[in-house]
This record gives structure tokens, sequence and C-alpha cells, in this order.
């Protein structure tokens, strides 16, 4: 644990001594971690508890990971469902229960407008007004502001546009084809949803890896876990940067759980192309490189299988084969001509295109060159400042249900002792003081 204080020199007089900002899994996660040492934060919420899984996904939205991986600290999943996958109502209601398990001190509906260093501690600005911390855990996640195609403005202004957090179902969408760009975990199952639903589907296929659902006799999230994949801490990958930028797998919790295999949804008739190319007033133009995407994402697919045969054979493990892997649909060698907006026009673009951070309204030196927080497992250089539940923060868990308890309880413990020192080197100049006179 790093010991470097904020409170060394001058004693700096704060409002709070820890304020925690965001109450989704994370912040209220340190929140509990924090109060089980005997420390109170003040959980500040924006909107409300579970308003980004309720107001930010669809209406089919589930997670893609079992059950048994909601493994908030002390709150396990306890449903009668643990193999099965959430829908989102039941996500938010989970996420709530939690939020009255942890208790303490959690004001929804103030937002932090403004993050500002102040002698030893921090100030913070809001929406109800000035507070001030020693400590402050920004637990906001990492996806903040939807990141669209530099082509988008080119679109006809009658063809609707989206970004995924603001799709909700087939219906909500004017009559007409839908081209969705992006083919992630969002744009995969939206293309799905509305593929579903009898929609005429355009789906703009790039480099997102895709993933088994069932492999083996048990759930791939399963093996993976067994294997110890999700908690080896970002440090042991080769190349942490490249990790955190990467892409995740698409599959879904959708059905009970399957495979998203989008060579099967292109035999039913959804319309597969490559990356977004050009856009011109009667026209969209894509790159020639579905093959090679979808070649790209199989081959992925096949790994995962691959490192499970191995650990299995390890491991001494009993457990059914499987057939080899073998494509079901490839692309024409043909050029694709693209989307003809004259002859076949959109009614819609859902931009599934990715995220970006915005931390710009924190006025302290701790990210790098791409806006981004420089830390070391969440624990930055401006002693006193730390961030939570960012994707691959120290391990793959760190973002999600499975994973955010260590994280808070490692930041839980740090600032306990931070506090501790705080108390005792105050004690000796007290006792001091008392001393010299």
């Amino acid at each position: 644990l790093m010991l470097n204080s904020a409170h060394d020199g001058a004693r700096f007089k704060a409002d709070h001594a820890v304020v925690v900002i965001g109450a989704g899994q994370a912040g209220l996660s340190v929140a509990y971690q924090l109060q089980k040492r005997g420390i109170r934060p003040v959980v500040l919420e924006k909107h409300r508890i579970g308003y980004a899984w309720d107001q930010q996904r669809w209406d089919s939205f589930c997670l893609v990971t079992p059950n048994w991986q909601c493994r908030l600290p002390d709150f396990p999943y306890d449903g009668n469902q643990p193999e099965g996958f959430m829908p989102k109502a039941e996500i938010v209601a989970y996420l709530q229960r939690f939020a009255r398990h942890v208790g303490g001190d959690v004001r929804e509906g103030v937002a932090v407008q403004r993050l500002t260093p102040k002698g030893s501690g921090y100030r913070l600005i809001t929406s109800e007004g000035e507070m001030e911390a020693e400590h402050v855990v920004v637990a906001t996640g990492g996806y903040h502001a939807p990141r669209r195609h530099p082509l988008a403005e080119r679109l006809p202004a009658s063809v609707l546009q989206l970004d995924a957090r603001a799709y909700r179902n087939p219906a909500a969408l004017p009559e007409g084809p839908v081209l969705v760009v992006g083919n992630g975990q969002s744009g995969s199952q939206i293309a799905e949803d509305l593929h579903l639903s009898g929609r005429t589907v355009h789906l703009s296929v790039g480099s997102a890896p895709r993933s088994p659902r069932l492999y083996r006799g048990r759930d791939v999230v399963d093996w993976l876990d067994r294997m110890g994949y999700y908690a080896m801490p970002i440090s042991d990958h080769a190349d942490p940067r490249s990790v955190r930028a990467k892409t995740n797998h698409y599959l879904t919790g959708r059905d009970g759980g399957r495979e998203i295999d989008l060579r099967q949804r292109a035999t039913e008739g959804m319309r597969l192309h490559g990356r977004l190319a050009t856009i011109a007033t009667d026209h969209i133009g894509f790159a020639d490189d579905l093959a090679g995407n979808l070649d790209q994402a199989d081959a992925v697919y096949c790994r995962i299988r691959s490192s499970i045969d191995s650990w299995i054979q390890q491991q001494g493990i009993e457990a059914p084969l499987e057939p080899p892997y073998s494509p079901c649909w490839q692309p024409s060698a043909m050029a694709d001509p693209g989307i003809d907006l004259s002859r076949d026009p959109l009614a819609a673009v859902i931009w599934c295109t990715g995220y970006r951070s915005d931390f710009s309204w924190i006025d302290a030196p701790v990210f790098d060159g791409a806006g981004l927080p420089a830390h070391e497992r969440g624990v930055t250089q401006s002693a006193g400042l730390y961030f939570l539940g960012l994707p691959w923060l120290h391990t793959w868990g760190s973002g999600r249900f499975c994973g955010v308890s260590d994280d808070a309880d490692y930041l839980a413990r740090l600032i306990s002792l931070r506090l501790q020192r705080r108390d005792a080197s105050q004690e000796r100049l007290e006792c001091t003081a008392i001393l010299g006179s």
C-alpha cells in the first residue's frame, strides 16, 4: 500500500474525511468497505441509484456474465438462477437492494461540477453548494460520452441518428431499414434485437472479437474464472496499455445465454458490411474488410476454446468433447456495393462506436495526454484522490460486479491507514505543544 499522505504539513480542516462521487456498484462498494473500518463517507450521485443501468440500456438488455458473478461486498447474488443472466430491471433492483445494505450518507440528485485541490485536501463545487474533503474517490466509471464516427454529420437529415445508450426497442424507431455501426457488445446485441423483431438490419462490422458461450459442458465465464483469467492483474499482461484499449468480446445473456454468430445471422437475412468508409447524400460505402474482420473474430473465439482445452488437459478434468468450429457462411468475393439511399432509404442509424471518458471537471494533475487518469490500482499522484470502477483498473473485473469489491477493499484499507497516520501525527503535534508549554 502507498502511504504518501495528503496530510503532511499544515492541518487541513475539511467538512468530510471522505467523499465518494458516484453511487453505482463501485461507489457503493467503497462506501461499504470504508464503513466497515469505521469511516462514514458522503456519497454523491448525480442521478439516482441504478440510473445508468435503467436509462442507458435498451429494453431487452441483460448481463452477459452469469448471475453468480454478481458478488458485491458481503452481498452476493442470492436468487434462484445463478447460471442465468439478470435482465435490466433485476440489475437495477439488485443494485438498489445493495444500496440499502450499504446504508450510510448517500445523496441522490447531487452533481459534482468541479473538483479542485485545496490545501492538503479537495474542494467540491456541487449542484447543492460547496464542500471540502480530505479524500475523494471518483467512481463515475469511464464511459461518459458517446463517440460517433466522424462521418456522422454527412447523413441526410431524414435519417434518425442515435447512440447505443439512447436505443430502447425496435418499435421506438421509424419504419424501414436500420444501419448499426459497430459490432462490439452493444452493437451486436442491438443488431440482433432489431433482427429478431423482423426489421431489415445492416451491420457495419469492425474488429470486435467474439467469445463462445457454452463450451465442453460449462459456460466459458465459468472456465475462465477457474483458470484465474479474471483475477489476473493488468500488470501481468505483456502490454497493459493495449489490454485497456481492447474491445469487449461479443456474446449475449439473452434467451438463457448464447453465442452471437454474425455469420448465422447473415444466412437469416442480416446484411453484413465491412467498416464504414464513406457517406454521401445518396450512398453509404463500406471498406472491403468484412471477411477479414469475421475471420479475426473467429480466430479469437477459437483461441479461447483452445486455451480451455489446454487447461482441461493440464488439470486432468473430464469434460465432454465438442467438434471444431466451422464457419457457416462466407461473404461474397465481389465488392460490397454499399447502401443506395435513393433506392433503399434508411430509417435510422445507431452508432455503437464506443465512448470516451470526460473528466474535464477535475482540476488536478492526474491525467495522461489522452485525458485518462494515471494511477496504480486507482491511486493517483495527487494524494487523497482516487479512481474506482474503471475498466481494467486492476483486473478484468474491476469495472464489473465480480471484481469491484476487491478494488474497493484495497482503496478503503489505504484510506483508513492514511487517516490513522493523520490522526497519529496530529496527536504527536498536540502532545508536543502541551509539553512545550
